[in-house]
């Protein structure tokens, strides 16, 4: 070794003569103590007899933990990222959707989430009324929904009243329950002929379940429902029927609703307005007092009679209720002593006002009395309502022989006679 540039010869690998093996090429030639090795060469050739001898080498690397920590700060921002998705959605569901260019669903499903509202129809209403009202009370989600049921099927007719849907039903299931009678809801009473006034509101009450108070309030001023002003009271100004009433009404609104038909009963009579009055007291009288059809028309004729003769009329019925008594087939002393403007004992011609509710029958006897000489008339036979009507006062007498003989033939006979 003369000089620096023959150094490298040193260490540069000698060419041989003999063949070499592919595997002997790639590999690297195995140090010997008497040949220098780059330090690269070393590593490698340590940890070659490492492994081979199974003694440890390298120690292992140890493994960084900064993947799962990156991995629990993108879980956490995804967490959020939900929450503030879900609040986004809850709350502008719409804008999103408008957003995005997704279509909007404009129908419920199912038949309500059990929530009940109560729908009413009001007289007069079209298709697009009802299908307005069911989107303002959060009964179907859009008007257009619901509305297009009806513009399928044009035969669809709505009954005016209230019925009991839910919250959020499908369009379908809003449309069959609207059309379904046992979803309507009402308030109901009966009226039954001849009943007074204390007993109208009394029945009132109990179909409707309002308090007797409230209707005893509402019947205390008359003249707000057009009862002429020589009406003392309301009676008579009933109309006994069976009534049903809207949901949320009052008492007020239900006697305003008997005193209306009364009129609207009238009218189709023929009664003039002036005329009111007396026909109902008159009508009043003969509900009272008759037992079938036939003789309302009987009694009327009886009324007639004894007005234009000048007679007192002598019912039993307007003087028992000027007393106050609830009513039998005869009356008390009191009763017929009293001095009142209904004993009709004591005072010539119609008593104040009348004395009951009166039916249409009535009032058609009134207009149209029987043709007939009668002045007087008794009941005979309280079981089949059998009643004689007499010209004389000793026919009567003989009629008043008979009832009391009626009365006395059994103990079924004497409790109708009480």
């Amino acid at each position: 070794m003369t000089n620096n540039d023959n150094w490298d010869d040193i260490f540069r690998p000698q060419p041989s003569d003999e063949p070499v093996s592919p595997e002997a090429a790639g590999a690297s030639a195995p140090a010997t103590d008497d040949a220098p090795q780059s330090r690269r060469a070393a590593r490698e050739s340590e940890g070659r007899r490492g492994a081979k001898t199974g003694k440890p080498g390298r120690p292992p690397r140890r493994r960084k933990r900064w993947p799962w920590v990156v991995l629990g700060i993108l879980s956490l921002l995804l967490g959020i990222g939900a929450a503030g998705a879900w609040y986004v959605w809850t709350n502008y569901e719409p804008q999103v959707r408008e957003l995005l260019g997704w279509q909007l669903p404009n129908d419920y499903e199912g038949s309500g989430n059990g929530t009940e509202v109560l729908v009413t129809i009001y007289p007069g209403e079209i298709g697009s009324d009802v299908a307005t009202t069911l989107v303002e009370q959060g009964v179907t989600m859009t008007f257009q929904s619901f509305y297009s049921l009806l513009l399928a099927d044009p035969s669809i007719q709505f009954v005016p009243g209230t019925f009991r849907l839910q919250e959020q039903m499908s369009a379908q299931s809003a449309l069959d329950a609207l059309l379904d009678p046992a979803n309507k809801v009402e308030l109901s009473a009966t009226i039954r002929e001849g009943l007074r006034a204390g007993e109208v509101i009394a029945s009132l009450s109990a179909g409707t379940g309002i308090a007797i108070e409230d209707y005893e309030a509402a019947i205390a001023d008359p003249s707000i429902y057009g009862v002429p002003a020589e009406a003392p009271n309301i009676e008579g100004y009933l109309f006994p029927a069976t009534y049903r009433f809207e949901p949320n009404t009052t008492a007020e609104d239900h006697i305003r609703t008997l005193v209306t038909e009364t009129f609207r009963r009238l009218d189709a009579a023929g009664v003039a307005e002036a005329d009111r009055h007396v026909v109902l007291t008159k009508a009043s009288l003969i509900q009272r007092e008759a037992r079938i059809a036939e003789d309302f028309y009987r009694v009327s004729r009886v009324i007639e009679n004894r007005l234009e003769a000048g007679w007192r009329l002598e019912f039993d019925s307007a003087s028992q209720y000027g007393a106050g008594e609830t009513g039998s087939v005869w009356s008390s002393g009191d009763a017929l002593g009293a001095d009142n403007p209904y004993n009709t004992y004591v005072i010539t011609g119609l008593p104040i006002g009348p004395i009951a509710a009166p039916g249409d029958v009535a009032i058609d006897a009134v207009m149209n009395p029987a043709d007939g000489p009668w002045f007087f008339f008794v009941t005979v036979n309280l079981a089949t309502g059998e009643t004689v009507f007499s010209e004389t006062l000793a026919q009567h007498e003989r009629g008043v022989a008979q009832l009391r003989a009626w009365c006395r033939a059994s103990e079924e006979n004497r409790s109708y006679c009480a």
